[in-house]
């Protein structure tokens, strides 16, 4: 059995740190994605919308495609349309795996997966982001919430018994 050498042993264990390094060779940690609005069940055109995550902010008039870092945080997007009174808020675009992921875990041997979680490049959004305006006048606001009776007081309550005369004996039933 051949022992490998020193050289050989180090050059794997370089190759090894390499590949650790180059964990988002197969992902990418920007996406191009379609903003699209509607209202009524048509199309909204001329929608202003901001998304941010944690890593950043656009813009983009709707409808249109835009390029934005990746995350594993929420995408949040606010659009509001000039004139009208239509506004759409959605907090919580949630990113997805993505399938580089896996590749990654398996050539890193699980060190490209911590990579690809903090550079966003290991998570997608959607590719077309549909966000529905709503006029807020038409909004029904929610119900006030019905108040709760007050907790009973957890004071012991003292029962005071009535003093009853004693009642006399009735006569003994003869058979």
């Amino acid at each position: 059995m051949r022992v490998p050498s020193s050289a050989a042993l180090a050059a794997r264990t370089l190759l090894l740190f390499g590949l650790g390094g180059c964990a988002t060779l197969t992902g990418n940690t920007e996406q191009m994605v379609l903003v699209q609005t509607i209202q009524d069940n048509r199309e909204l055109t001329g929608a202003g919308c901001i998304l941010s995550n944690d890593v950043g902010k656009w813009f983009v008039t709707t409808p249109g495609r835009i390029t934005i870092r990746k995350s594993r945080e929420p995408l949040k997007v606010d659009c509001r349309r000039h004139g009208s009174p239509a506004i759409a808020t959605d907090d919580h675009i949630d990113p997805k795996l993505n399938a580089s992921v896996w590749g990654n875990v398996i050539l890193t041997l699980g060190v490209g997966y911590f990579i690809d979680r903090n550079t966003g490049a290991g998570f997608d959004y959607p590719s077309i982001l549909t966000i529905v305006m709503q006029d807020p006048a038409r909004l029904v606001p929610p119900a006030p919430p019905i108040p709760a009776p007050p907790p009973a007081a957890a004071v012991p309550e003292i029962v005071v018994q009535p003093k009853v005369a004693p009642s006399p004996l009735p006569n003994p039933v003869v058979y």
